[in-house]
């Protein structure tokens, strides 16, 4: 049996999660954590800790575990190259695996864009999710916009905008990503890539978090059969 803690236990996230594992083959939920509680007292009873908390803490989390022992499944969002760095250096023999979106069509999408993306002129990314999200763009964005652009090789879109930048959105390594914040949302993204007379939309939407569940037990899995290191996205968990 694989003993998992969950970390956020009380947040959407993390009581998905733990029902997923108290259904799943071969795992035990071993611990629920939230802020207040004894964290090293929960990494004690696990094999593998899930961390579903906020960008304010995960970091902390993560090398918390590393400090014990514990490989950490990542998916809180806000993490940048400096704190992935960190992480890297303290690994060693104990995985991490940061994911940006558990659900396996996001992960498609992503690579769909990557792919489509050298062949167009224009490319740019809108993401839509609930307004109880704390970041903005979402991790899932940003990890897509990096993918974009590492497969221009760099090349930005053509863009006459004198004033007004703001209204453009963020750029994430020179594509243009905008962020969407409404009701009745969950997780949803949109890759726009544009030639003149033509466009590619590449559409991904979770509408309930149990679309996320099959990846995180997948990650879970991986990590306690041993994968040492950081690891960032579930692609390489996938036979793509």
């Amino acid at each position: 049996m694989i003993r998992v803690a969950v970390l956020g236990a009380a947040g959407r996230m993390g009581q998905a999660t733990c029902a997923a594992v108290v259904g799943a083959d071969g795992m035990e939920l071993a611990a629920r954590y939230d802020l207040g509680g004894d964290l090293a007292a929960v990494l004690r009873d696990a094999d593998v800790a899930v961390d579903f908390t906020v960008p304010a803490v995960t970091e902390a989390n993560v090398l918390a575990c590393l400090e014990a022992g514990v490989p950490a499944v990542v998916g809180t969002t806000g993490w940048d190259e400096a704190s992935l760095a960190r992480v890297a250096a303290r690994a060693g023999e104990t995985g991490v695996l940061v994911v940006p979106n558990f659900s396996i069509s996001a992960v498609l999408a992503m690579r769909f864009a990557q792919a489509a993306a050298p062949y167009f002129e224009s490319a740019e990314v809108i993401e839509l999710h609930h307004p109880g999200k704390v970041d903005a763009p979402s991790g899932t964005a940003l990890h897509t916009a990096g993918m974009i652009a590492r497969a221009r090789g760099g090349r930005t879109s053509p863009d006459a905008t004198e004033d007004g930048w703001e209204a453009r959105g963020a750029e994430v390594d020179g594509v243009r990503v905008h962020s969407v914040r409404l009701p009745g949302l969950t997780a949803h993204q949109e890759v726009l890539l544009g030639n003149p007379g033509e466009l590619l939309t590449i559409r991904q939407d979770s509408f309930d978090r149990v679309s996320f569940m099959p990846g995180v037990l997948l990650a879970i899995r991986a990590l306690a059969a041993g994968r040492p290191g950081l690891t960032v996205g579930l692609d390489s968990l996938l036979d793509l």
